[in-house]
């Protein structure tokens, strides 16, 4: 095929989708997505085979690598079995990765209901946690993403859901976040009492105790800039739960399967919650597939009562079968213990990157999910656009995400934010490439820069 007829083919893929499909958080007019061909490893490639390093492991969930050939053979097979049953009947795949999470996962986590998605995760475990307590209230944090779902979106605090609010999901309560670099109480973390957590019991006791169903926290924050929580903020939060009765439904949709590090978030904090609600890299979004964990305690109680629980596609044999082999790929490849050090690795380079770059306020990494908050003064820490930017206000930030996609990668950037988050599987020296590009994009950053 010619390269006139390549980019023809290109340009009709791409016209296509234009014309017959929906884009998700987008005006639908004016946007030029890549035309993806095939992709292997940490690269994507377009019908012109450039090259794009994918920094973002797609919406951060693609923790293996593209083209993995195992998880192929692992789905063809399973579809050669049987591709679907109902939820109420079982498969062997299902029992084998149901076992496999119960030995990945902390304490006494055990038992696991299979949705499609971490949004549907998330619902099911805000209705699982007013089944078992018999409480309505569901506490969460305004700087959080839970899923684009009806009570998933509501208990996230992401403006995304502003367009919906008449019809946000009622007993959800937000409180503030433990946001360092901007602490909304004005403290330093050196020096604070932890106001963050008190002011968490505080409103629980306004709104009572009595009422307070479970406090939804993500293991790790994520798309909302990578938040670092002090180090004992969530065993403070357990202690809450503890104290008032209260579940603790840990959001790992995002920080779980290896991303921080660990297996899950959560163990970096030595905490154990009540529910982990996961998907993204159970599968490494080759297929899609959600988990809600839960503990042995909350399973007992439904032995003898009905559990209000449930979805088609529970439970998808062939969906499980892509989880097994992702699971078995993180310890056989080592990605968990490789996503640590190159965690390090990229929080050491991006140090020195500071030393060039005026426009980087603050890197908060964990594992390899990382952020780069970009400021105009360091000293006031004034964001290099705003939270929540409106579109005529993000000419900075355009600039230097098409600056990435002209260099050949493709990153997450959102408003003062530009995400680090690549492959478990990469290596430094992919590592070292990624950075590049991303410094020469911040020299645009630059310009904007208030020295004094």
């Amino acid at each position: 095929m010619s390269e006139t007829e390549t980019i023809s083919h290109a340009q009709e893929i791409i016209q296509d989708n234009l014309d017959y499909t929906l884009f998700s958080w987008s005006k639908q007019k004016g946007i030029s997505p890549i035309a993806i061909k095939y992709a292997a490893g940490v690269y994507l490639y377009d019908y012109d085979d450039k090259r794009y390093l994918d920094f973002s492991s797609g919406l951060i969930n693609v923790n293996i690598g593209h083209g993995h050939p195992r998880v192929t053979a692992a789905v063809m097979k399973q579809m050669q079995e049987v591709s679907y049953v109902t939820p109420g009947c079982v498969t062997e795949v299902r029992g084998k990765l149901g076992r496999k999470l119960a030995e990945i996962t902390p304490g006494n986590l055990k038992k696991t209901l299979f949705t499609v998605c971490g949004a549907s995760a998330i619902e099911n475990a805000i209705k699982l946690a007013r089944l078992y307590t018999g409480r309505h209230k569901i506490i969460a944090r305004y700087r959080a993403f839970h899923g684009a779902s009806a009570a998933a979106m509501t208990a996230g605090g992401d403006p995304r859901k502003l367009p919906h609010d008449a019809q946000q999901t009622p007993n959800i309560v937000h409180v503030e976040d433990p946001y360092c670099y901007r602490c909304p109480f004005g403290k330093e973390i050196h020096t604070c009492n932890r106001e963050c957590v008190s002011h968490i019991e505080r409103v629980i006791q306004f709104e009572g105790p009595e009422n307070v169903a479970a406090i939804l926290m993500e293991g790790e924050s994520g798309s909302s800039g990578c938040i670092k929580y002090p180090p004992d903020y969530l065993q403070k939060v357990r202690a809450i739960c503890d104290k008032y009765g209260i579940l603790l439904i840990a959001d790992e949709v995002m920080s779980g399967f290896g991303r921080t590090g660990k297996w899950f978030a959560c163990d970096l904090h030595g905490v154990v919650p009540d529910m982990i609600a996961t998907a993204k890299g159970i599968t490494a979004g080759y297929i899609p597939l959600g988990a809600l964990i839960v503990s042995d305690k909350i399973a007992a109680h439904f032995d003898d009562k009905t559990l209000w629980l449930g979805l088609t596609y529970s439970a998808h044999p062939v969906a499980c079968a892509a989880a097994l082999e992702v699971l078995n790929i993180y310890e056989d490849e080592h990605l968990i213990e490789n996503a640590a050090a190159m965690g390090a690795y990229i929080e050491q380079e991006v140090e020195r990157m500071k030393q060039r770059h005026p426009c980087i306020g603050d890197f908060r990494n964990t594992g390899l999910l990382g952020c780069i908050e970009l400021v105009k003064n360091r000293n006031t820490r004034e964001p290099m656009v705003p939270f929540n930017a409106k579109p005529e206000e993000m000419a900075v930030m355009n600039r230097i995400a098409s600056r990435l996609r002209q260099l050949g990668m493709y990153a997450f950037v959102r408003w003062n934010y530009v995400f680090i988050a690549p492959p478990l599987s990469i290596t430094q020296a992919q590592v070292d490439e990624g950075l590049a590009m991303i410094a020469d994009a911040l020299s645009i950053a630059d310009e904007y820069v208030i020295l004094g």
